[in-house]
């Protein structure tokens, strides 16, 4: 078992306002942008997932092809709709089915379950600027890298280590 694992919590890119759906909202210009600038800083702190979680909704895809094809990544993501209507303890539970052969996670979802999960994944251990961030809201396009050091099994609250956070502007 290779520890410490890697997870990385992030809400989507700025979507349209409007779209027949709440689903169906695309990014805008800008949100592309900055999903790839993320990708570009995801890239430079070395994560190379092994594993994606995405949300089914338009603008999750979106964010992930944006900063997926940025970072150079050539993971095929999973799609779940769950993760769409989710609450944290969802996003615990698909976490806790990951194989523990799986060295790096990606979920990328909506707020207010992102926000809410990397705040309770929070050990307390990390530098304290990233917990304040954590504290003060979770924009579009912000992005929490966590070091797991248990099993995905074992995974729960104050269960990772806040390394870096960023909010990808482009």
């Amino acid at each position: 078992m290779q520890l410490p694992r890697g997870l990385v919590v992030v809400r989507h890119a700025q979507a349209e306002a409007y779209a027949a759906s709440d689903v169906e909202r695309e990014l805008t210009p800008n949100g592309r942008e900055d999903a790839a600038e993320a990708g570009r800083w995801l890239a430079e702190q070395g994560v190379v997932p092994a594993t994606a979680y995405v949300s089914a909704a338009v603008r999750t895809r979106e964010t992930w092809s944006q900063m997926a094809g940025a970072a150079g990544w050539s993971v095929t993501p999973t799609y779940d709709e769950l993760l769409y209507s989710t609450d944290e303890d969802g996003i615990l539970e698909l976490l806790r089915r990951t194989d523990d052969a799986v060295g790096t996670v990606v979920v990328l979802g909506h707020n207010p379950t992102v926000a809410v999960l990397a705040q309770l994944l929070d050990d307390g251990d990390g530098p304290a600027e990233i917990a304040a961030e954590l504290a003060g809201g979770y924009p579009t396009c912000a992005v929490t890298v966590f070091d797991v050091a248990t099993s995905w099994a074992d995974l729960g609250p104050m269960g990772a280590t806040p390394r870096a956070f960023h909010v990808g502007r482009g």
